[in-house]
């Protein structure tokens, strides 16, 4: 497994709060990979480290296979940190052109219009980013950090702003960078059902350090019950006891897959009906905040 981010024992400190505290991660080429954490985790203070921003206080990190700031790894990158703000009297079109030819790219329409289309920009390509929704600008943003067609972005709450079409769309075209250019993308979102979706692999971090990574599949099969729903309710939770937790109208029965097939034939013979049998996983956002403590909202949308 090539890794396009490796950091080693990364720290920063402000002062007598560390954002990053001996964080040591690999992120690996291709697919989608995000970076989870509440307010204050040090999401952002890692990307900003390995844009070359700001500088580590201890330990040190590669990026493209270079260090941090060196040319050649920065010139294969393209990044989008917090909502992006342009010169408001430009359109889009003429936002896109100015950047290509900030990079030392040759002004090109068809490179522009492409990126424009791609992020759902087309209706709005010579309108002015004065009169833009947050949305609008985060799709710009996207199209910035792509026009010069690097090999990883970095994009920081890509969603933020957009109503459910504009998240759809920005999560179909973030599957699309990576699975059909073949971009490594690394995203931060607070968005966890969206990251479920979109990502392949996610590290959790909670006070700047690395409590949690791997596949979205292997963090949400940890914990992994057979739902039945059945009746008579009271009697399976007596034969299940403390391995049967009631869930509604059915149980949740934390058993091996290999014992479910023995388990199900045993609460039919003793005379249970079961309407249906089903392997039900831990989401994301139960993971998340299981690893970092955080209070879970009544909306679950955003952590903080």
């Amino acid at each position: 497994m090539s890794a396009v981010i490796e950091t080693r024992n990364l720290t920063k400190t402000y002062g007598t709060v560390k954002a990053l505290d001996g964080l040591s991660l690999t992120i690996p080429k291709g697919g989608v990979y995000g970076v989870l954490g509440p307010n204050g985790a040090g999401k952002s203070t890692l990307f900003r480290i390995l844009l070359g921003l700001i500088a580590p206080t201890e330990g040190d990190a590669s990026v493209m296979g270079g260090a941090i700031r060196d040319p050649k790894a920065m010139r294969r990158m393209g990044s989008m940190i917090e909502t992006p703000r342009y010169p408001p009297y430009m359109s889009a079109r003429q936002v896109l052109t100015w950047l290509s030819l900030a990079h030392g790219l040759t002004s090109d329409t068809t490179r522009t219009d492409r990126w424009l289309e791609r992020v759902g920009l087309t209706e709005a390509a010579d309108r002015r980013v004065r009169g833009f929704s947050v949305g609008m600008l985060q799709r710009l943003g996207v199209a910035a950090a792509l026009i010069t067609e690097p090999e990883l972005i970095i994009l920081d709450e890509p969603t933020s702003g957009m109503d459910p079409p504009g998240i759809q769309e920005m999560r179909a075209l973030i599957r699309s960078l990576a699975h059909d250019d073949g971009l490594t993308v690394v995203l931060a979102s607070h968005q966890l059902l969206e990251v479920q979706r979109v990502c392949d692999r996610v590290a959790i971090l909670n006070k700047g350090k690395l409590v949690r990574e791997g596949t979205v599949s292997e963090l949400t099969t940890t914990g992994e019950r057979l739902r039945l729903s059945l009746t008579p309710l009271d009697k399976a939770s007596t034969i299940l006891g403390e391995r049967g937790t009631v869930d509604g109208t059915a149980i949740l029965a934390n058993v091996p897959r290999a014992e479910g097939p023995a388990l199900i034939r045993a609460l039919v013979e003793q005379g249970i009906d079961i309407d249906e049998a089903r392997w039900v996983g831990t989401d994301l956002e139960s993971v998340f905040f299981t690893e970092t403590g955080s209070i879970q909202t009544p909306e679950h949308d955003h952590v903080g």
